[in-house]
């Protein structure tokens, strides 16, 4: 069965178009299982109703032409129940439905089992036979559910593919076709797609011999340069938007040209007897399978950077040009991965958005884009890339979805969405000076994370009071080495500057789980739970040492700096950081620096620390949740996984009841306590953690001004109401809600965010 299962998908995935895929299913089905009816019910989503798309045993006739009601007959109580129905006489079961057009009332046994992907269900596969006798056994019944869990990926794609080509599966118009993926840079862009293929295909390069070994060494080192000046040219053109930091991504691609790196092991090949184009790819593919074979996702990210250089020197050796692409005036990029050499190619000014099938949140892309403004969408799942070329698309960065084909509804929903972030942006500029206090007097710092200076300026034009996080794992993830002493305190110092006299607080370098480095490769099975944070930097004081070094050198004259330990799970790891941050403040007091000793503090995102926060607090001078990781932590969920992130909530009562706690629990010691996480910056989020009673928010500098308006206009009695009220309910989703029509009934509607929802309800919505 397994060899028949693996069969039928690979010729499934290769059918051109959906009914073909569902016609192989039937015919392949019916054989393998030997029953005489084979059937597909495909739940059309405008209509709501189940249609006969394939059959191998009913009249053929009645395909497109049979539908039933989302809960009619048996096929819809298999999609109701979301469970098989087995049944040796199904015209005596109450729910039979018969239609004479299909000549089923020949059949009597009867096996149906739902196709879902998801948890969306997309349909009914059935299977029935003449015999009343025969009830199908469990082993045809599991056979048959494996056979629809295994397709259904392969038909939710083939669906898409056809939806998204302007059809539904009643022939009808489709319009506002939704994909979920993750939110790789903030922002809502409105533009024409443009879809980015590879420039060549190293798969196709035939293996062969060669004796014009010269010839072919010449070859391909004229393609190196050619790319070398591409790459150069590319950089030239952004850079104006870039800071040296981020630009240095590009010298990540210049270094891998370096005749020591992959050019250095492809000469090898050809000197061997290899012609270019088949050393290039042999290398390239021993490259890609040794970074794809790691766990860490940033080291997984590389194989994209090697792949698309090998691409790049194959169309040089092939002397192929690059099809001359049409950028429009609005552009949304879109490739199967995005890499930032793509990004460079728009012309200046035109590129709005950005939709990349791989990656995640932490890949080069995501980071130039959010340096860059870039509404970015990354991580989807089952979206059929070729057809997006030329599609009206929205990238709703927020929420990490976009929308093919929308309809005039949605499409002005959303061009609200902007106007009124433009809107607001100009109408809160008056309260940039203005301090962050409710009406009853209640003061709140708000500060901004940040890891780039791209974000100072945006930053301090919002009014941000200091940097609340300032990830300094950046400048070490944009080299291929650690950073130097005197390099980091640049960038330190760069940052300090900027807000003083405002408080910096920078954390010490937090690699492991979704970050890593690619010249400090971490291999674990589950990063997320391994070696990380300070667990990695105790194990190496000579890191912690030069950057807490670093800092302090960095700090001096401004003494605005404060020094923030990530990870922390228990006080041994406390103490032995406070020890390292000691010795190397009296050093650097001894080699003639006139430095203040700064504050230190814990991040507290593991769950362990949620219950120290009183022993962590006597230790140390102030303490701040990391929301975002303490969420995953707590909930057991990936944010970065489009098949489990819709069960990321900050909103869930468990994240609600720790934050409220470890609020508590800091000032029954005296000690102050701030936030930094999307919740921060989520104005109803800014709200009941102001309640709770955190002394400072930060969060991304687009969100400050809404947070910073909505806390000056109501006052904090209502706002601990407003938590007490919600800390009794126990469904995240009933508390965003109720939070929401709280922020509307008291006119702050214009500051929320489109939640995740339906297209019908946006529509609605958008009419309304």
């Amino acid at each position: 069965m397994l060899s028949i299962l693996r069969s039928l998908v690979q010729e499934v995935n290769s059918a051109r178009d959906l009914q073909e895929a569902l016609d192989i299913i039937v015919s392949r089905v019916q054989k393998a299982m030997g029953t005489e009816v084979c059937s597909v019910y495909l739940l059309d989503p405008a209509s709501n109703r189940y249609i006969l798309m394939a059959t191998e045993g009913l009249y053929k006739d009645s395909v497109g032409q049979v539908s039933l009601a989302y809960s009619e007959g048996l096929v819809g109580l298999v999609g109701s129940r979301e469970e098989p129905i087995n049944l040796e006489d199904a015209p005596s079961h109450p729910r039979y439905r018969y239609f004479p057009e299909t000549g089923e009332e020949r059949f009597r046994s009867f096996l149906g089992v739902p196709i879902i992907h998801h948890r969306r269900v997309l349909g009914v596969l059935v299977v029935q036979q003449r015999e009343s006798s025969r009830c199908f056994d469990e082993g045809e019944e599991a056979f048959l559910v494996t056979v629809s869990a295994q397709l259904a990926g392969v038909i939710a794609h083939s669906e898409a593919t056809g939806v998204i080509s302007g059809l539904s599966l009643t022939g009808e118009e489709a319009r506002d076709v939704s994909f979920g993926g993750v939110p790789g840079a903030p922002g809502v862009a409105i533009g024409t797609g443009v879809v980015v293929y590879p420039v060549a295909d190293l798969d196709a390069v035939p293996e062969k011999p060669t004796e014009e070994i010269d010839q072919e060494l010449e070859l391909f080192r004229s393609a190196v340069d050619a790319v070398r000046e591409d790459i150069e040219r590319v950089a030239n053109r952004l850079a104006s938007q870039l800071r040296p930091e981020e630009q240095a991504l590009f010298d990540v691609y210049l270094r891998m040209l370096s005749d020591e790196a992959l050019p250095g092991e492809v000469v090898n090949r050809i000197q061997e007897g290899v012609w270019a184009q088949g050393a290039l790819k042999q290398v390239v593919q021993q490259y890609v399978r040794h970074f794809e074979m790691m766990d860490d996702l940033y080291l997984q990210e590389r194989a994209v950077d090697i792949r698309d250089l090998g691409r790049r020197l194959l169309s040089h050796l092939q002397e192929g040009e690059q099809k001359h692409l049409e950028y429009p005036e609005r552009t949304v990029l879109v490739s199967e991965e995005l890499t930032p050499a793509m990004l460079g190619e728009v012309p200046k000014g035109q590129l709005v958005g950005l939709v990349s099938v791989k990656g995640s949140s932490n890949s080069h892309v995501a980071i130039l884009a959010r340096a860059m403004g870039v509404p970015t969408v990354m991580g989807l799942v089952d979206i059929p890339v070729n057809q997006l070329d030329g599609r009206e698309l929205v990238v709703d960065g927020f929420e990490g979805q976009i929308f093919a084909s929308p309809s005039s509804d949605l499409r002005a929903f959303y061009q609200a969405i902007c106007d009124e972030e433009d809107e607001l942006v100009r109408g809160l500029e008056a309260l940039r000076d203005k301090p962050c206090e409710t009406t009853d007097g209640h003061r709140v710092s708000l500060l901004v994370n940040t890891g780039l200076m791209t974000d100072v300026v945006r930053s301090l034009s919002h009014g941000a009071e200091g940097i609340g996080l300032y990830r300094t794992e950046v400048p070490f993830m944009i080299k291929d080495r650690f950073p130097s002493e005197q390099e980091q305190r640049e960038y330190y110092r760069e940052q300090l500057e900027a807000f003083a006299p405002n408080p910096v607080t920078m954390r010490t370098l937090d690699i492991g789980g979704d970050k890593a480095l690619t010249y400090f490769p971490i291999q674990e099975e589950n990063p997320f739970l391994g070696w990380r944070g300070i667990r990695v930097t105790l194990d190496h004081p000579e890191i912690f040492l030069v950057q807490v070094r670093a800092m302090l050198k960095a700090s001096e004259g401004l003494n605005n700096l404060q020094i923030m330990l990530p990870m922390i799970s228990n006080i041994s790891e406390v103490e032995e950081s406070l020890h390292l941050v000691y010795r190397v403040y009296h050093e650097v007091r001894e080699e003639g620096y006139d430095i203040h000793m700064p504050k230190v503090g814990v991040m507290v995102e593991v769950p362990a620390a949620v219950y120290q926060i009183r022993e962590l607090a006597e230790r140390v001078d102030f303490l701040s949740v990391g929301s975002n990781d303490l969420t995953q932590y707590l909930l057991a969920v990936d944010r970065n996984n489009p098949r489990v992130a819709q069960l990321y909530h900050s909103y869930h009562p468990a994240v609600l009841q720790a934050l409220v706690r470890v609020a508590q629990d800091a000032h029954s010691v005296g000690k102050p306590v701030g936030i930094c996480g999307e919740l921060a910056g989520d104005p109803g989020g800014a709200l009941l953690l102001m309640a709770m009673g955190y002394d400072s928010l930060s969060m991304n500098a687009a969100s400050l001004p809404k947070v910073k308006s909505v806390i000056r206009s109501v006052d904090r009695e209502w706002a601990i109401q407003l938590l007490e009220d919600v800390l009794l309910l126990d469904s995240p989703h009933v508390i965003k809600s109720c939070v929401d029509l709280a922020l509307r009934n008291a006119g702050f509607g214009r500051y929320l965010r489109p939640a995740r929802t339906s297209t019908a309800a946006l529509a609605e919505q958008a009419v309304s």
